[in-house]
């Protein structure tokens, strides 16, 4: 990969959208052989990116058997009102007050809205705009959030305060486009980026559009943490792919071995019956989750609200074709909604 990155640098051409284009292929497949997986590194271990500093890699540093916890709060707690939906603009409020429960999870493989992702959104942003609004806010889950401040303490960001999540559902075809996280008022606290259920090609690039990008496996379980330098890199998800056999080891048949509540975690056991449903959409799908922190400390909004230009990661204020440089909108394309093509 990066003697084909040096010869689109070389041509003038933007390597990132044609490496892009490249993961996104269909037929014929491309080849992954340059694809770094970090599912060889020691459970929980950190990888950082010397070519990004600030870029931390966490490989599945959860305790087995506490996954499918989180994946249920995903798919069935975290999707209730009052929090967004980007099909609220699609459906009647009926139809999207219990997402899951009235659909037991085949709404979420069903919907053909474009975006072809659902994405549910806790803060404070305005309708048809990527920036924060604290008229619109709603609480923030206090278990993400523990989990969450737990994470960035680990890996030396201590006082992290959770304000802003956003849930992406890829299904196999699903991908999302190049873009930087800049919506936030204060930039220096750390982004959070959870997996869960399928494995995805993750491109992380540089600060400039043109510059190639470095192509990694995210698999279930596993956490990226964007801060100092690089939370303001391009980076983009062109694939999703089958998790490999054995890593979606997520007890998807008979009793699920949650282990027994530790005192302080906010971990539950997840029936079978509601395991059942869960299981049976990862197998096809992804569910990403992030986590970002909008003010600094003592940090006010603006009266009058930023608008920003550039996407932000599971959301857009367009789409980007993944064909040219120009961006596009669309009156059915959401704030709210991961980039698919």
């Amino acid at each position: 990969m990066a003697k084909m990155a040096a010869s689109m640098v070389e041509g003038g051409e933007d390597s990132f959208r044609k490496i892009f284009k490249f993961y996104r292929r269909r037929n014929p497949p491309p080849d992954l052989s340059d694809v770094i997986d970090f599912s060889r590194c020691a459970p929980g271990e950190q990888v950082r990116a010397k070519r990004a500093p600030g870029f931390i890699f966490i490989s599945d540093p959860f305790l087995r058997g506490t996954q499918p916890f989180w994946l249920r709060q995903c798919l069935k707690i975290y999707p209730q009102k009052p929090n967004i939906c980007n099909l609220d603009m699609h459906m009647s409020p009926l139809e999207t007050q219990d997402v899951w429960g009235q659909s037991e999870g085949f709404v979420f493989m069903r919907v053909q809205t474009k975006p072809r992702s659902l994405c549910f959104l806790f803060y404070a942003r305005k309708s048809n705009s990527s920036t924060y609004s604290p008229s619109s806010h709603t609480p923030f889950p206090r278990d993400l959030h523990l989990l969450s401040a737990h994470m960035t303490a680990a890996c030396g960001f201590p006082g992290f305060i959770s304000e802003a999540g956003i849930l992406n559902y890829y299904r196999s075809d699903s991908s999302l486009g190049i873009h930087v996280d800049e919506s936030e008022l204060d930039r220096t606290r750390p982004l959070l980026s959870f997996s869960f259920g399928q494995s995805a090609i993750f491109l992380l690039g540089g600060p400039r559009r043109q510059d190639p990008p470095t192509a990694m496996l995210m698999h279930s379980g596993d956490v990226m943490v964007m801060s100092g330098p690089s939370r303001l890199l391009y980076h983009a998800v062109p694939r999703i792919l089958p998790a490999p056999p054995g890593r979606l080891a997520l007890e998807t048949g008979g009793c699920i071995q949650t282990p027994p509540p530790q005192e302080g975690s906010v971990v539950e056991p997840v029936s079978e019956e509601e395991w059942a449903v869960c299981s049976r959409y990862i197998q096809s799908s992804r569910v990403n989750v992030t986590v970002r922190q909008v003010l600094a400390p003592g940090q006010n909004f603006p009266e009058t609200p930023r608008s920003h230009q550039t996407t932000d990661s599971g959301q857009t204020d367009g789409y980007d074709d993944g064909e040219s440089g120009k961006r596009k909108r669309s009156s059915s394309d959401s704030p709210y909604a991961a980039e698919t093509h």
